[in-house]
């Protein structure tokens, strides 16, 4: 079934309100953007934003834009290295502290995201979601969402579907309200983040494990 709006505030407020604060946070945060475009310059070398697919709205797939984290290290066959050989202390520091995330608020000025929701995944999970976990993707994604306050990163893949679907099917303003103060109290804190690639736990990678098999 097609998520149905659920009230005022989400059919004409939120993406207002969205567009409006994440274009106040960009010209606040330019100089912290600013600072950090020069030190990744400097440390992680270019291109300073890294881009990458994400399935948005309805699955449409959009460029998400991040500051990259990772450097472009390279063995003696000139393959790149594992990420966690490439990501480095400042790497570390920038995903802690949620600065990588930064250059998002362009994605949602531009339509593609919204403040809160569920965060946007890779593309390559959809052929194994669920019909009902397919429902996430019926709102924009979001730059914290209601799983990210229920343990960020540390949160297991069945876990953070549950609370996105919950989300999806009851979008409020004091809701949204709740998460972005709860978000950023855990950005100051630096709780429950995981630092490095994380690989979804249980069904998928049991399914791409299978799909390597029959190669």
């Amino acid at each position: 079934m097609q998520h149905k709006l659920y009230g005022p505030y989400e059919r004409f407020i939120k993406r207002y309100l969205d567009c409006i604060l994440a274009s106040l946070a960009l010209v606040v945060l330019s100089p912290i953007m600013g600072i950090t475009a020069i030190l990744v310059r400097i440390k992680l070398g270019s291109p300073v934003l890294f881009t990458q697919e994400r399935p948005g709205k309805d699955e449409k797939v959009f460029k998400l834009y991040k500051f990259r984290s990772m450097t472009d290290k390279r063995d003696e066959k000139g393959e790149l290295l594992p990420d966690d050989e490439r990501l480095t202390h400042f790497g570390k520091v920038l995903r802690s502290t949620s600065i990588d995330e930064l250059p998002e608020l362009i994605n949602i000025i531009k339509g593609d995201m919204a403040i809160i929701g569920p965060r946007p995944l890779l593309v390559e999970y959809l052929p194994y979601y669920t019909e009902e976990e397919h429902h996430r993707h019926d709102v924009r994604p979001g730059l914290s969402g209601f799983a990210q306050i229920h343990g960020r990163n540390a949160s297991s893949w069945e876990d953070k579907f549950e609370w996105d679907l919950k989300y999806v099917d009851n979008i409020t303003f004091i809701g949204d309200l709740k998460i972005a103060f709860t978000t950023i109290i855990k950005v100051f804190k630096r709780s429950d983040v995981l630092v490095g690639k994380q690989i979804p736990a249980g069904r998928l990678d049991v399914a791409r494990k299978n799909e390597k098999a029959n190669r």
